[in-house]
């Protein structure tokens, strides 16, 4: 099995112990990891904000990049969705089209490729998981509440195999933290709001850290955190997986 781990730009920028803790946790599971390095935005920003007839050289550009891995992987839900549902290719479809139908969230490849029993990680804290919009309604990391459906998570489950971590109950466990990518600049009161409420519910049910999928959900609620001077602090979930907190 060959994979192409695909980090996104706001990882590489703001975050890259992210990047470097998928590539740790995927190795110690035996996974043949490469980086290609000429990779960039994925360009669902643009895509985002009603411009998505100028993400072709950024199409063009992963489909490069991308082409001839097993499978790509990346610690980001909502870049995952945005490559499943618009990359294309004119000059090379069948390419985008194996890119599309391969590539894969972090949690999903753990639980639906690799299909993960046991993880050598341990975090003896009280832990809160923010389930993000595009990771859920997506690609359906997790059941959605307003549905009469039995529930699963699969991060959840990953996280239940971490050694003394105690993943605590919300009251609205799949609630929109508000971040939404532009959405947070064009309405920034509507977004804090629903952070602020968002963190509450983690600080009312005793969370030490706030963990999820989406470093971009995680960044808009560090920054609620740290203006309230709360010493919760949150950490991507392949940081916890990896093992290197304690």
């Amino acid at each position: 099995m060959k994979v192409g781990l695909f980090v996104p730009c706001y990882i590489d920028q703001f975050y890259p112990q992210v990047g470097i803790a998928t590539l740790q946790l995927l190795e110690k599971l035996g996974v043949d990891v490469e980086y290609p390095l000429q990779q960039t935005c994925c360009g669902q920003p643009m895509a985002n904000s009603g411009f998505s007839s100028m993400t072709g050289g950024c199409d063009a550009n992963f489909v490069r990049n991308f082409t001839g891995y097993d499978y790509i992987v990346a610690p980001s839900g909502s870049c995952v969705l945005h490559i499943k549902d618009h990359l294309h290719d004119d000059k090379n479809p069948e390419a985008a089209t194996h890119i599309r139908s391969h590539i894969y969230e972090l949690c999903e490849f753990l639980t639906d490729v690799l299909e993960v029993k046991a993880l050598d990680s341990k975090f003896p804290h009280k832990v809160g998981f923010h389930t993000s919009c595009h990771g859920q309604r997506g690609l359906h990391l997790s059941q959605m509440t307003e549905l009469n459906a039995p529930d699963f998570s699969k991060p959840g489950y990953l996280l239940n195999m971490v050694k003394d971590l105690e993943l605590i109950p919300l009251n609205r466990k799949d609630e929109c933290c508000g971040f939404g990518g532009t959405f947070c600049v064009t309405e920034e009161a509507v977004s804090v709001k629903m952070g602020r409420d968002r963190v509450q519910d983690h600080l009312e049910h005793g969370a030490e850290f706030i963990t999820g999928g989406d470093v971009s959900c995680l960044m808009h609620m560090e920054g609620i955190l740290k203006r309230q001077k709360s010493p919760v602090k949150v950490l991507h979930i392949a940081e916890i997986l990896n093992g290197q907190y304690e």
